[in-house]
């Protein structure tokens, strides 16, 4: 009979798997807790004041729009069949149902609206004629003048009256009674009778004879999941509607949003379960310890610090960006490296303290003014301080394993020649040198076409940027204590007429406080501002002005496919506007000039994201392991690896993305790694073991459908094949090691003929 187990032994195991369970009952209970954001927020600079400003413009007048787009095959379908045209506006009355709707602003209701207006505003300046001749008339009669005279002063009343509102009623009654069942009012409210195209106001509603556009702004600060359940609604209204159509498309940052946040659920898992079984299977194949179910202790391990860490992201309640799907086979292949080397139990010092390196590698990314970027550095972090935990647990559990039993002792060869040396250091220091030269020219990829490449949104993004003639829209908000003060107003205008001026050819007006009060002329009064303001819908006049009349929009669209581009139209269109009156405030907001805001921040602080990754690291190894030997081959390993990667990132991709601008703290990790384990004596088998698993977890990332993440994982894959020929280099021929002698035990023999007393030589041997 077996000898049963100890009372010490009966106590581990039960507090071990004590510990498993509550362990698993957090690690569940939080990833059910974990929300994908993909929000154009997490791509966006946070605490930016271009980023602040397009918050509060969101928050007065709703987020960007999703936008629909709906086709027919007959010219003017839509407008010249009054019963379509009723269902359009039933479609749009039920897109401004759905929850989280800020606005709709659709044709169909801008002419059911004008529709009503029209309708009272006449009723109102018919009434207003004949009351204001009658009064003029009483004055005079009161006064004593003449009746002939009276007379010919009312109509001199009327004559100025309807200098003002006679463009008005022109508009109006010629086409007969306002309402969407009269054709000859929608088409003269919508479009021009010479041309037949749409008047410019509408033009955005109205791109073309055959198409509409709806906009449906979001409430501000709608969530990754608000989003979601926005766009499925939209998309259900639209298919449900009862219109004939050739083809609808639902688009618009919002749609774009939450297609990537379906991209990032659905490739998750599928990645993850890639990593796990890709990484295990080299563990398991290498033969890194005798006892085969023993080697698959590295992928446990990472796989518990993997899951804990996004669990603590489902706790703490925050939510997770895109960064996340690449967190996982990053995690899994280079996370899994330290586990590997604690599993023996020889050098847990130096694999805490680059486990330390690692971490501020990796937390240099903080420095990204970009949150999906920033989230992905502290996920890794923290994820590498989790795996190495659980690698710690299952050691002390399990205890250390057992070397394979073809293990030799590490032996170095001699030191290289002088010659050999010296050459090897020109070519590491000159190749690094190119490398880092080019990184800091490389230009930094941040189309939005190209980081969402993959998605079929951007197929429907496209078309609809074919027919509306852009794909953002920018606001020019404008601050007064009234914004339609006649001043203002003026001022407004002109700025607009200069815009299209001057940038027609790629900026678009979509709406304005001006275009709105076009009607009242060149000079309106305050008093006939305010009465115009008033009769018409609220439906029109919130769409770009406050209700307390302190801010106002000048709404355009502008393409937005070349973000650098964009931002020298920026400052041309800041140009075009000119000064504003005396108490006025004038801002650019809106996504594309935050995007711009971003690049230009990504590109400013390159240099620093990097430096600062390499030289924490450096530090932490320098102050954990006290050894300026090792510190200076980490940093020197690391230096040069990042140049070979930015070599190789400008002779494939020609441009690095937000993630891979912070190449040097990326490498970090590995460069650090394989540096210190190598100078510390671990096998060459066992380096080239983790290099190999390292480079799987990046490689998996190639199998997602996002070019972003593509690129990302086989760029950073050459890091760290890179990192280990480059360790090695640093570590066999530019700064190696001193040479082992085998100490050789002189023989009792050899003793009795160099001793001058063989007895008292036994004496001491034995």
């Amino acid at each position: 009979m077996g000898r049963a187990p100890d009372l010490t032994t009966q106590q581990r195991r039960l507090t071990a798997l004590l510990g498993v369970l509550v362990l698993a009952a957090f690690t569940v209970a939080g990833l059910l807790k974990v929300e994908i954001d993909t929000s154009t927020a997490s791509f966006l600079p946070s605490g930016d004041p271009a980023q602040e400003a397009l918050e509060a413009k969101a928050d007065d007048f709703g987020g960007d729009p999703v936008i629909v787009v709906l086709e027919t095959k007959e010219e003017r379908s839509l407008f010249n069949d009054p019963d379509a045209l009723v269902r359009l506006v039933g479609l749009e009355g039920e897109l401004a149902a759905l929850p989280d709707v800020a606005a709709v602003y659709g044709p169909g209701t801008v002419l059911n609206q004008t529709a009503g207006a029209a309708q009272d505003m006449l009723a109102q300046i018919s009434g207003r004629r004949d009351g204001y001749r009658q009064e003029v008339m009483a004055t005079a009669r009161a006064k004593g003048v003449a009746e002939d005279k009276v007379k010919a002063l009312g109509e001199a009343a009327v004559q100025r009256f309807d200098e003002r509102y006679g463009a008005l009623m022109v508009q109006g009654l010629p086409a007969g009674l306002p309402t969407l069942k009269n054709p000859r009012f929608v088409q003269t409210v919508l479009f021009d009778e010479e041309t037949l195209d749409a008047r410019p106001q509408w033009r955005y509603l109205v791109p073309s004879p055959n198409s509409a556009a709806v906009l449906v702004r979001p409430r501000a600060n709608l969530d990754a999941d608000g989003t979601a359940r926005l766009v499925d609604g939209v998309r259900k209204a639209v298919d449900g509607a009862d219109l004939d159509l050739t083809r609808t498309t639902v688009t618009g940052a919002p749609a774009i949003a939450a297609g990537l946040a379906d991209r990032g659920r659905s490739e998750l898992p599928v990645l993850g379960a890639i990593a796990i079984g890709a990484v295990g299977l080299i563990f398991l194949l290498v033969g890194w310890t005798r006892r085969r179910w023993s080697r698959l202790r590295p992928t446990a391990a990472a796989l518990v610090g993997t899951a804990t860490t996004l669990a603590c992201f489902g706790w703490a309640g925050q939510s997770v960006s895109l960064g996340v799907v690449a967190f996982l086979p990053i995690l899994l292949g280079i996370g899994s490296d330290f586990p590997l080397y604690l599993s023996r139990g020889k050098w847990d010092r130096a694999v805490l303290v680059t486990a330390v390196a690692a971490m501020l590698g990796f937390g240099s990314l903080v420095l990204s003014p970009l949150p999906f970027v920033k989230e992905l550095g502290v996920a890794l972090a923290v994820g590498v301080g989790l795996t190495v935990a659980a690698a710690l647990v299952i050691r002390w559990f399990l205890g250390p394993v057992a070397p394979p039993a073809t293990a030799s002792p590490a032996r170095r060869a001699a030191a290289p020649s002088g010659a050999v040396r010296a050459t090897a250091g020109v070519v590491l220091v000159v190749s690094a040198t190119f490398g880092w030269i080019a990184m800091s020219g490389l230009d930094v990829e941040a189309q939005p076409d190209e980081l969402a490449a993959g998605l079929p949104e951007l197929e429907d993004a496209q078309h609809a940027e074919d027919l509306l003639g852009s794909s953002g829209e920018v606001s020019i908000v404008v601050r007064a204590d009234d914004v339609t003060a006649p001043e203002v107003l003026a001022w407004s205008q002109q700025a607009q007429t200069r815009i299209v001026t001057e940038l027609g050819d790629r900026v678009h007006p979509v709406l304005s406080v001006a275009d709105l009060l076009g009607f009242l002329g060149d000079d309106p009064t305050p008093e006939q501002v305010a009465a115009a303001i008033e009769v018409m819908p609220r439906y029109l006049t919130s769409s770009v002005l406050r209700s307390d009349r302190s801010e106002g929009l000048v709404v355009l669209a502008v393409e937005f496919d070349d973000v650098a581009g964009l931002g020298d139209l920026l400052g041309e269109l800041r140009t075009a506007i000119g000064a504003a009156p005396d108490g006025t405030e004038v801002d650019v907001v809106g996504l594309p000039v935050s995007a711009v805001r971003g690049l230009d921040l990504v590109d400013d602080g390159r240099l620093l994201i990097n430096l600062a990754g390499i030289g924490l690291a450096g530090l932490a190894i320098l102050i954990g392991l006290r050894s300026r030997d090792d510190a200076l081959r980490a940093v020197l390993t690391v230096v040069v690896s990042t140049g070979w990667v930015a070599l190789l990132a400008a002779a494939t991709t020609g441009a690095l993305n937000p993630l891979t601008i912070a190449l040097g703290s990326l490498v970090t990790a590995t460069g650090c790694e394989f540096s210190v384990m190598l100078r510390r004596g671990s096998e060459l088998r066992t380096v080239a073991t983790a290099a190999l698993a390292g480079t799987t977890g990046y490689l998996v990332l190639a199998l997602s459908e996002l070019a972003v993440l593509r690129d990302f994982g086989l760029l950073l894959a050459g890091g760290v094949v890179c990192s280990f020929v480059a360790a090695m280099v640093v570590d066999r021929i530019i700064l190696p090691a001193p040479r082992e002698v085998p100490v050789v035990v002189p023989s009792l023999e050899d003793l009795e003929d160099t001793a001058p007393s063989v007895t008292l030589v036994k004496e001491v041997v034995s």
